[in-house]
């Protein structure tokens, strides 16, 4: 099992002068684990181990968590809540999902709808896409100029700041993929009547636009990792090692906390003879 400076050390991203090289990294790797079936079989061994892990976040009520997933179409983001996830307990976990904003939204300020959607003392949560997008996505659109995108990174650094500050751990995972393999992804959702759903014609425009894609994950990524909230580009060609050291990565987070159950404010002995059947 690899440690949280493992991880760290492998998987989070130092920016040089504010500048990351994503197209640098490998999506295929699987650092820390030789095997898929070794992977598959620890993933399943871990699920009590998750459990626990946050049932403690739940029961403490003090601090709470943040996963973000950010990643191309077909990265995993869903799958990775579907396999890792859903291993917690629900009612300490608070999940949204984020598509292109609705017009009540765009009357707002662009952290808005985000801002209602924070995890609460004790809860885990998950954003599926975040605030990223808004600095990503009209970076390459261009339908926002540099200052404007330097504005919004600004105001994204001082939000995670003050979140930090209020209590909330980020956990910040880009899910990287390679371009071969979401091309095999996309054909195999085309394929299937149960995952055509998924599909989006748009999706075929980003494609197109790939190089402009991580040229503007990489910026941002660079000026947006810090020691309160650092990114992780995690290789996600192979969903079993995604899902495998994004588990890995909750865990150990979650064991950094100095987590434990508190202890009620009453008399345990007391309560005990109380409970005492009648002599």
């Amino acid at each position: 099992m690899p440690t949280l400076a493992e991880i760290h050390e492998q998987l989070r991203v130092e920016s040089v002068d504010g500048a990351v090289n994503l197209a640098g990294y490998d999506a295929g790797a699987t650092p820390f684990v030789d095997s898929k079936s070794d992977a598959k079989s620890e993933l399943k061994a871990m699920k009590d181990t998750i459990f626990d892990a946050h049932e403690l976040l739940f029961a403490m009520e003090e601090s709470s968590v943040l996963l973000l997933l950010q990643g191309l179409d077909c990265s995993g983001k869903n799958g990775t809540i579907k396999h890792v996830v859903i291993n917690m307990n629900p009612a300490g976990v608070r999940t949204s999902s984020y598509k292109a904003p609705t017009e009540e939204e765009l009357e707002h300020h662009f952290l808005w709808r985000y801002k209602n959607n924070l995890p609460s003392p004790g809860q885990f949560g998950v954003f599926d896409r975040s605030y990223y997008e808004d600095a990503i996505v009209p970076s390459v659109n261009g339908k926002l100029d540099a200052s404007q995108i330097d504005e919004r990174i600004g105001e994204i650094n001082q939000f995670e700041r003050e979140l930090a500050d209020n209590g909330t751990v980020l956990i910040k995972c880009m899910l990287h993929i390679s371009y071969d393999e979401q091309r095999y992804r996309f054909l195999r959702r085309l394929r299937r009547d149960d995952k055509r759903w998924k599909f989006d014609v748009s999706d075929i425009e980003t494609r197109r636009r790939w190089d402009d894609y991580i040229a503007a994950y990489s910026d941002v990524l660079g000026r947006t990792t810090s020691d309160e909230a650092p990114w992780f580009v995690v290789p996600a060609d192979h969903k079993w090692y995604r899902n495998w050291i994004i588990a890995h990565l909750i865990v150990e987070t979650l064991d950094s906390m100095g987590l434990a159950y508190p202890q009620p404010p009453f008399d345990v002995e007391d309560l005990r003879r109380q409970l005492e059947p009648p002599k």
